[in-house]
């Protein structure tokens, strides 16, 4: 278990490696970050001064291997690159130290804030988000796969693959304008949802206020894709293992159907199901950018539209980051998980 972790860590850092290369090299060439930095009123000496603290004097080559070293948790920096830059880390040597420390994502063009604050700061909202998406998905997605199984060829299983189908076809960005117009618009006095709204309001008087009602649309908008997913594969693979001998078997031994279909049938059908929950739930952290910016939800998407918008390119390339790391770290896990559901499943 322990060589298939490493092996797997080991690949996802090459991964990363290409990541940050396509990172880099795909904002090169969109405006002067300097001019960026400091808009269009900075005279030449400013902007001169600027270009030498970013490195933007220095060749291509010699940029990226500075950025690099920014963005790895094992680098060398010098005394005062540590303290400029503020690293979190740990440290050793003379001058130039050789550390262990939290990857620098350089500073926002537009606020001058660490990328990486900014980002963290929006990235509970992204996960909370993706997390009651997931939950709505799998929950509502098994059940129906499972229901659509047992009633084979009946209106119920019709109805679950014409969701299904509907489910997958919508875009996400189409169905977020339509659940945000209706139910946050139209009949919003019945709901009590709005258009738009993030988990917290800021109220000058009382602080933050926890706002979950604003959570439902949005999570709802994000789910319903991979819930689509989840039924098909779900039903799939149900009316598979429902043919198998020990299902008949525990028939016979006089078990009830809900536990031959929850006990036995359902969890040797995991495998795909687990396969779409764990790839869906990394897809959905990239997924959410749109969902976010439509509903106003604060997240790593609205915060990388955003910075889109205003050419903030450290936050959007700090974001690309740490999305794919999420990714690579989901991918493991979901590995691990098959082996630990289904013990078939071997792990080298």
């Amino acid at each position: 278990m322990l060589q298939f972790i490493t092996r797997k860590i080991l690949y996802g850092l090459l991964v990363l490696v290409g990541v940050v290369v396509m990172v880099f090299f795909l904002f090169q060439g969109f405006g002067d970050p300097a001019r960026l930095v400091l808009g269009q009123s900075g005279d030449s000496t400013t902007i001169k001064n600027i270009r030498k603290e970013l490195a933007l004097d220095q060749p291509k080559w010699k940029q990226f291997l500075l950025y690099l070293n920014d963005v790895s948790p094992i680098s060398v920096h010098t005394k005062e690159d540590i303290q400029k830059k503020q690293l979190k880390g740990f440290f050793i040597g003379g001058h130039s130290k050789l550390g262990i420390k939290i990857p620098y994502l350089r500073r926002s063009y537009q606020t001058k804030k660490d990328v990486g604050d900014v980002l963290l700061e929006a990235l509970p909202g992204t996960l909370i988000l993706a997390l009651a998406a997931m939950l709505i998905a799998t929950v509502i997605g098994i059940l129906l796969g499972v229901l659509a199984a047992v009633k084979q060829n009946t209106w119920m299983d019709t109805g679950s693959i014409f969701a299904s189908v509907l489910g997958i076809s919508a875009p996400s960005f189409f169905m977020g304008i339509v659940l945000a117009y209706l139910f946050g618009f139209v009949f919003s006095q019945y709901t009590g949802l709005h258009m738009t709204g993030s988990l917290f309001d800021i109220d000058p008087f009382t602080g933050k206020n926890l706002q979950l009602k604003n959570l439902i649309l949005p999570a709802i908008t994000l789910g319903i894709r991979p819930m689509a997913i989840i039924t098909q594969l779900t039903r799939s693979a149900m009316l598979d293992v429902l043919d198998q001998d020990y299902i008949r078997t525990a028939y016979a031994k006089g078990l009830s159907k809900r536990a031959v279909v929850f006990r036995h049938a359902l969890r040797n059908a995991l495998n795909p199901v687990i396969t779409a929950i764990t790839g869906w739930f990394a897809e959905l952290l990239a997924g959410a950018f749109f969902v976010e910016y439509i509903f106003g939800w604060k997240g790593i998407g609205k915060v990388t539209v955003d910075a889109l918008e205003k050419l903030d390119f450290p936050v959007v390339m700090g974001s690309v980051l740490i999305t794919a790391t999420f990714f690579i770290v989901v991918n493991i896990l979901a590995d691990v998980l098959y082996g630990i559901v289904d013990p078939r499943v071997s792990i080298k």
